[in-house]
């Protein structure tokens, strides 16, 4: 397994931008593909996106697609979230995750993960 810890996370106006990074121990994180996922309160937790081993294939979810982009960086174990044009709706914890497959959607293919940092998109 891999240790997985995220950073980033704050409080932004609706319209604002965040970048999430999430850096990973370990010298075999270049095989694993990687997910962020969020969980509101009182929800469950909802994939956002996802990238290959080697960064070549992503996958998102409907609702941040054109706003959020997911990226990699093997060389410094770290994956990352930019996330444009934020909305109220995007409030929550995100959490990256690591999985020995590309690119899931669902929270059970992911083998390890990180502890969250919190989003507050004010309106």
């Amino acid at each position: 397994q891999v240790q997985l810890v995220e950073s980033g996370g704050g409080l932004v106006q609706a319209g604002g931008s965040l970048k999430l990074s999430c850096a990973a121990s370990g010298r075999t994180f270049s095989i694993y593909g990687m997910g962020w996922f969020r969980q509101a309160p009182g929800k469950e937790r909802e994939f956002v996106a996802a990238i290959s081993w080697s960064g070549g294939r992503t996958n998102y979810v409907d609702s941040v697609k054109g706003r959020f982009t997911i990226s990699r960086d093997n060389a410094k174990n770290t994956v990352y979230l930019q996330m444009n044009s934020l909305k109220p709706e995007d409030t929550a914890v995100y959490y990256c995750a690591a999985s020995k497959i590309c690119c899931s959607t669902s929270p059970r293919s992911y083998d390890s993960w990180g502890q969250g940092t919190q989003v507050t998109v004010s309106s």
